[in-house]
């Protein structure tokens, strides 16, 4: 299976620390992905989240930055910086509830994967070759036209209570771009606030 796998550098860290960033569609492993997680199989530390409660790029590497942040400045609340990367998608301090909303779960048909190299022997080489052995899936671009497929807005603005933010058309694709960029502004406002007093 060919790897669409992209390596990420977030410039607006202290240091560079590569992110690693791959999109499925249509996942057959879902429950062994997950047992394999909750089982602390450290071959499998990732983040693995449901892209159906995804709604841009920009969503996803706000949780990240949150994520890697938090970690480089030792202040996660959860096992690790990928855990904390699922984490960081919540708008609430439930931590339990953040992986039940964002996490993979034994239905989850489209799957992010992040991964962060958090030593040099994480490079883009060995993740593409671990996921591509790993994950029973269709490999697709990560970017704002492939996550608009997969995106349940209904799901991602319940997550968020936005329930009174007008709807983008029930799809993302078919959004007005100014309702879209709304939408995206109040899940990164509310991933940047959390636990704010």
């Amino acid at each position: 299976m060919s790897s669409k796998l992209e390596t990420i550098n977030l410039p607006h860290l202290p240091y560079s620390v590569p992110v690693h960033v791959a999109l499925y569609r249509d996942v057959q492993n879902a429950t062994f992905l997950r047992q394999q997680l909750v089982s602390g199989n450290s071959d499998f530390e990732y983040a693995f989240i449901d892209a159906s409660m995804v709604l841009s790029r920009s969503h996803v590497l706000s949780a990240i930055f949150r994520a890697v942040n938090d970690y480089l400045n030792e202040r996660l609340k959860s096992r690790n910086v990928h855990s904390e990367i699922v984490f960081s998608f919540s708008p609430t301090n439930n931590i339990a509830d953040s992986f039940r909303k964002f996490g993979i779960s034994d239905s989850t048909k489209d799957l992010l994967v992040v991964k962060v190299s958090v030593t040099p022997d994480i490079t883009h080489d060995s993740v593409a070759a671990h996921l591509a052995q790993a994950i029973e899936g269709s490999p697709l671009s990560f970017n704002d036209e492939t996550l608009s497929q997969v995106s349940d807005v209904t799901k991602i603005k319940k997550a968020y209570k936005l329930g009174a933010l007008a709807s983008p058309a029930g799809q993302v694709n078919g959004a007005n771009s100014d309702e879209k960029r709304r939408l995206q502004n109040s899940l990164i406002g509310a991933i940047a606030l959390r636990g704010a007093t």
